[in-house]
């Protein structure tokens, strides 16, 4: 079963790196790696929904008759949950669960997102104060010149996808969150309830806006890929997910 994964804001695809061992035999992790860094640095970066679903139709989803599971970590929480609600708006098949982490619901107040237009030297506080950067980041150098303007890009993105935001999911959806995030605690990863027409669940790990580099999320959702592969009918239908496989290993 494929695993697409969508990084958090600023990001390439090296957090997913460690995914392949983590997850299990059974699950292949699809690291989307977006316009504007890594080996795509030169091409423009998306701050629109229309060019960021664009770039996504390289992935060639859904596949016929497969099954497959989105994750999405901080901004790519919201382009997991845009990508799934395109495809449902248009009558073809979604995912058959949709995971977000580390994502405050479209609805819900979001500081970084809320930053994205602010001088550099105030984004970069902001980034601070949140964890979204290392607290000892040098003003000036390297980093703030090739790094900060992804991530500003990234948050106007994520200013769109959840001004865009316009219905709940009709796929299954899960949600994770870090116990010591600042951005979207588990309190904060319960909005997305109003999210989900279907089912909904709440899991949350230790760490904090960072956990996607820990050891337990993969591990999470290497058993909620297997779940969700044996509950897939051969027709190509989900049946609804129960909430106790899910919660192994999980708090």
């Amino acid at each position: 079963m494929k695993l697409y994964c969508f990084p958090h804001a600023g990001a390439g695809t090296s957090a997913f790196g460690a995914w392949p061992e983590l997850l299990g035999d059974s699950v292949r992790p699809v690291p989307v790696l977006l316009p504007g860094r890594g080996v795509r640095r030169r091409e423009h970066r998306v701050t629109d929904v229309r060019a960021l679903l664009a770039d996504l139709d390289r992935y060639d989803l859904p596949a016929a008759g497969e099954p497959y599971v989105l994750y999405g970590h901080s901004l790519g929480g919201l382009i997991a949950y845009t990508l799934a609600r395109s495809l449902e708006k248009a009558g073809r098949p979604g995912p058959a669960l949709v995971v977000v982490g580390a994502c405050p619901p479209p609805d819900a107040h979001s500081a970084l997102a809320d930053a994205c237009e602010l001088p550099d030297d105030r984004l970069l506080d902001v980034l601070r104060t949140f964890g979204a950067v290392d607290a000892d980041t040098p003003r000036g150098g390297i980093w703030e010149r090739t790094a900060l303007g992804v991530i500003r890009d990234d948050l106007r993105l994520a200013r769109e996808l959840r001004g865009a935001a316009d219905g709940p999911l009709t796929a299954p959806l899960l949600t994770v969150a870090g116990t010591e995030d600042p951005i979207a605690g588990p309190e904060v990863m319960a909005g997305w309830r109003a999210w989900a027409a279907g089912f909904h669940a709440g899991r949350t790990v230790t760490g904090d806006h960072q956990f996607v580099r820990g050891r337990a999320l993969p591990a999470l959702l290497g058993r909620a890929c297997r779940v969700v592969r044996r509950l897939h009918d051969p027709l190509g239908r989900t049946f609804l997910l129960p909430a106790q496989p899910l919660m192994k290993g999980s708090r």
